[in-house]
């Protein structure tokens, strides 16, 4: 059996951060997790893929949580003269019953960003384009932008077929076992019309860590 682990928290303390950053005794746990999941599922439902959302990082301290939207599109994420991101920190404020501060940081290269990518491929499937070229178009485009490798794996019944398979493409190398290699990790679902879900996963290699 292949023994299979994410390579983002393989890679925890090394040269990626933990998404959340608080402490709890064993009453408090559940209940910060809790409202932590509410957050990241409002803002994924309410900007989504129109606002192209990397990663929501939140940090606590005793009376202020802070809340790190990365984006590909701040301009979607702020709304129309601000009232986008004033919406969203009310909400947020009224999860966590204390005072929030909403930050918006702009990607500049998307294609750099598994989630990014995977998201991209998984909608275009979802528009009936056919996968292999989404696929191709991603790695490409990923390339050009600087990385030095892109994994780009899909399964489920591509194209429309009876039986269910999986394909994988490689572009440049995908060093999976060296730990301080900087990887990007994601995996999304497409709903292909007729023929159910169809898995996406994307790892990109940026370079080694010093």
């Amino acid at each position: 059996m292949g023994q299979k682990v994410n390579p983002i928290s393989m890679r925890l303390q090394v040269n990626k951060d933990w998404r959340s950053k608080w402490f709890a005794n064993k009453r408090d746990y559940a209940d910060y997790l809790t409202r932590d999941l509410k957050v990241r599922k409002l803002i994924q439902d309410k900007v989504g893929t129109r606002g192209a959302v990397n990663k929501v990082d939140i940090e606590r301290s005793p009376n202020l949580v802070t809340v790190t939207i990365t984006t590909a599109k701040a301009g979607v994420v702020i709304g129309r003269g601000g009232s986008g991101a004033q919406e969203l920190k009310a909400t947020i404020a009224k999860i966590y019953g204390v005072p929030v501060r909403v930050n918006i940081e702009e990607i500049k290269k998307p294609e750099l960003y598994a989630k990014l990518v995977a998201e991209n491929i998984a909608h275009q499937i979802e528009r009936r384009i056919a996968f292999r070229r989404a696929v191709k178009s991603s790695a490409a485009a990923t390339m050009r932008a600087g990385a030095k490798g892109i994994r780009i794996e899909v399964a489920g019944r591509l194209g429309g077929a009876e039986m269910s398979r999986r394909e994988k493409t490689v572009e440049g190398s995908v060093p999976l076992h060296t730990i301080r290699a900087d990887i990007d990790y994601h995996n999304c679902t497409a709903t292909y019309p007729g023929s159910g879900l169809i898995g996406v996963k994307v790892w990109i290699y940026k370079g080694e860590t010093k």
